[in-house]
């Protein structure tokens, strides 16, 4: 019977998969990973070989190959009811590519704040913990969304979902840094201040056009410029030159 050695994460891996008979007979087959750790996982595919036989997997995006042993198939285990569970002989997240290592590395940081919770941290940096996590997971959904095959009206492209996300993660810093200048936490002796007013002058002028109805892509590139550093600004950076 397998013993779970670790935790399995939900992915999306393309694999191939071959193997013997019994009868000597090479057999190929195309599967995809769906749960997975350092030691195996779960794998959907169409048609299996027996249990205990020995498979070697393929990693379709890195070519990278691995010899693994069936533990469980539909006909041996209650519980799968499709695909095979499979156990790397030597065990090797790495096989499974990037996104695995991501969702452990997510995994460890959200042990590492309950951890942090019960040692009565700051709220302040618990909450910029926990926006870190949030946002390694926001990329691990990308990165698996990147390596699953696109159907038809499910097409956005990796620019479209990582540009959301930054936009996302802006509006949320922007929220955060009033709540910190309406609790008196930023002051004019703040380092960046002048250069932070001056970056949201500049999104504020270049994204303006493009909620204006009738400015064309040309003019938003030539008639908007930069806005000229504050004299507070030009002061800061010429004795932090001097410095």
């Amino acid at each position: 019977m397998e013993r779970r050695k670790e935790k399995r994460f939900p992915v999306s891996i393309s694999l191939e998969v071959s193997w013997k008979t019994p009868d000597g007979v090479l057999m190929k087959e195309e599967a995809v990973a769906r749960l997975v750790n350092a030691h195996g996982g779960l794998l959907d595919i169409a048609s299996y070989p027996e249990l205990g036989t020995r498979v070697t997997l393929t990693n379709v995006l890195s070519a990278e190959t691995i010899e693994a042993r069936v533990l469980a198939t539909p006909n041996s285990r209650i519980g799968v009811s499709h695909g095979i569970v499979v156990e790397l002989v030597s065990a090797d997240e790495g096989f499974w590519g990037a996104s695995l290592q991501v969702k452990i590395a997510s995994a460890e940081l959200q042990s590492l704040e309950k951890s942090l919770r019960s040692q009565n941290l700051d709220v302040r940096l618990l909450k910029e913990f926990r926006d870190a996590v949030d946002y390694l997971q926001a990329i691990a959904g990308s990165v698996q969304q990147t390596r699953e095959p696109q159907t038809e009206g499910n097409e956005e492209s990796t620019d479209s979902r990582l540009v959301g996300e930054r936009i996302r993660r802006a509006i949320n810093f922007c929220l955060e840094v009033i709540i910190d200048f309406e609790a008196g936490h930023i002051t004019e002796e703040t380092k960046g201040l002048t250069e932070l007013v001056e970056t949201a002058e500049q999104i504020s002028q270049r994204f303006r056009t493009l909620l204006t109805p009738g400015i064309s892509r040309g003019m938003r590139d030539t008639d908007v410029a930069a806005p000229e550093p504050s004299p507070v600004g030009r002061r800061s950076r010429a004795e932090s030159r001097m410095e």
